[in-house]
Formats: C-alpha cells, sequence, structure tokens
C-alpha cells in the first residue's frame, strides 16, 4: 500500500484537458470484480512521461477497501513520472474506504473530471470525518 507520507502536490496542471487520462468505473468493486478497473488504471499509464490521471467513480455503487491498493500503485507510478492522480465521486462510503485505508488526505473527492483537471477538490464531507468512539472513559457503551 501507500506508505510513505503525502507531499503537498507540486507538479503542474496539464496544459489541456487533452493531455490527462480518465478512467472510468461503475458497478460494485470488490476482489470478484476489481481485475477491469486494474487493467484500466494499468492501461492508462503504458508510454513514457507525465502521466495526470482521473478515475472517475460516480457510478460505482460499492466500493471495498479492494480499491486501496491500484489506486496507490497508479499514485506511485504517476508521482514518480512527474504527475498525479484524482478520484471523482461523490460517494461517502469511497470517503470511508479511503480514511480507513489512511489515503483520504491523498486522494480527496472531486465533483468533475473538470474540477480535478483543475484541482479544485470537493468541499469537505461529514463522512470524511472519523467516527467519534460510542465508549465511554470506563468501556462502557453509550
Amino acid at each position: 500500500m501507500c506508505a510513505h507520507p503525502d507531499p503537498p502536490e507540486p507538479f503542474r496542471t496539464p496544459e489541456l484537458f487533452d493531455e490527462c487520462r480518465m478512467v472510468r468505473a461503475r458497478g460494485e468493486l470488490d476482489l470478484t470484480t476489481l481485475a477491469p478497473l486494474v487493467h484500466a488504471l494499468e492501461g492508462a499509464r503504458t508510454g513514457c512521461g507525465r502521466v495526470f490521471l482521473i478515475v472517475d467513480l460516480r457510478e460505482v455503487t460499492f466500493a471495498d477497501g479492494s480499491i486501496l491498493r491500484p489506486l496507490c500503485e497508479a499514485w506511485d507510478d504517476c508521482r514518480a513520472r512527474r504527475g498525479w492522480v484524482r478520484v471523482v465521486h461523490n460517494s461517502r462510503g469511497i470517503d470511508l474506504v479511503l480514511l480507513g485505508g489512511g489515503v483520504l488526505g491523498r486522494f480527496p473527492a472531486y465533483a468533475s473530471a473538470q474540477d480535478a483537471w483543475r484541482g479544485t477538490p470537493t468541499a469537505a464531507r461529514g463522512a470524511a470525518r472519523a467516527p467519534a468512539s460510542t465508549r465511554t472513559a470506563d468501556g462502557e457503551a453509550r
């Protein structure tokens, strides 16, 4: 997984929207359905030079932690090539998966591909915050 801390994105925004590569996923993403997304992410990173990759998950109805490894591999590869990966979605569930995987700061939500290209993340949502404990100091559930 992505083990190193997340430095700010120092790399430029592409000159043209056409310089970005886009990967779209839809439906459910889990270990049994993830292969097409993995292949699309790998395919989008073929060739040489910088890669600016937008991953559009707005049509994903369910995602579990299996999305973390391929997203982090894409992140590592794109960053090494002086590019970036940005994720478009509007799902609290995806926020929670990213939060649980410790990569929500690396993959903030973008409302659209255009916003991702510009580097304008969606305003923070309540789902991105860690849930408050339901236990009191003496260990009893509230």
